[in-house]
């Protein structure tokens, strides 16, 4: 059976962008189906994407992804249980908060343009929470490398990619600490490669409602 990794535009969908690091960090073998915003939503059980079919394996959400992900490749979380279940807990947060800062700074990997929009008093509420996390996990568990864990870009880093997108689009203040981390993440292969997926869609996928922030 043929595994497909079903995903909404690369410029826009961050919870797209998510899955395909997850799969690919996994190093699982999945045909690529990219597609609109719009159409997305007509291939996967709950509507939405990411979604993965592999092996007889339907898996949606992220954290779903993720953890399906790590079962074959147990390296996406760190080894130690207290190191796992931080990072867990991380994932978690992302995926579940910061409505603030998704609503003031929709993700746009094509405006970099964008600087000084969507300071919101929710959105800086949501930035500050998150370079605690990010702070408190390099402090913890991140000696030897410029990710969240250390020298290897895992599952945590995954979820938070698209943050790091956000930010650099938006340029918010942000500590020194932050902004080397934006850094190492988007100079990563895999998120410079969803980068050029993103410069070579169809200008026929832009939406409005992301291109004509004021």
């Amino acid at each position: 059976m043929t595994a497909r990794l079903y995903l909404g535009t690369a410029r826009y969908s961050s919870w797209s962008m998510r899955g395909w690091l997850l799969v690919r960090l996994a190093g699982l073998a999945a045909e690529t189906l990219f597609r609109p915003l719009g159409e997305a939503k007509s291939v996967s059980p709950s509507g939405l994407v990411p979604y993965l079919e592999h092996e007889g394996a339907r898996v949606w959400e992220s954290l779903a992804i993720a953890e399906y992900c790590a079962d074959l490749n147990p390296a996406l979380w760190p080894a130690s249980r207290p190191a796992k279940a931080w990072a867990r807990s991380i994932a978690a947060e992302m995926h579940a908060g910061f409505r603030g800062l998704r609503q003031a700074m929709p993700m746009n990997l094509g405006r970099p343009d964008y600087a000084g929009l969507g300071q919101t008093p929710e959105s800086l509420a949501d930035l500050a929470r998150i370079e605690e996390i990010w702070t408190e996990t390099r402090a913890g568990f991140g000696a030897g490398g410029p990710f969240l864990f250390g020298a290897a870009f895992n599952a945590a880093d995954a979820m938070y990619a698209p943050v790091v997108a956000r930010l650099l689009t938006y340029a918010p203040p942000l500590s020194a600490a932050s902004r080397e981390y934006c850094a190492a993440v988007r100079a990563h292969p895999l998120v410079a490669e969803w980068y050029e997926f993103a410069a070579k869609e169809p200008s026929s996928w832009r939406m409005e409602k992301f291109e004509c922030l004021a």
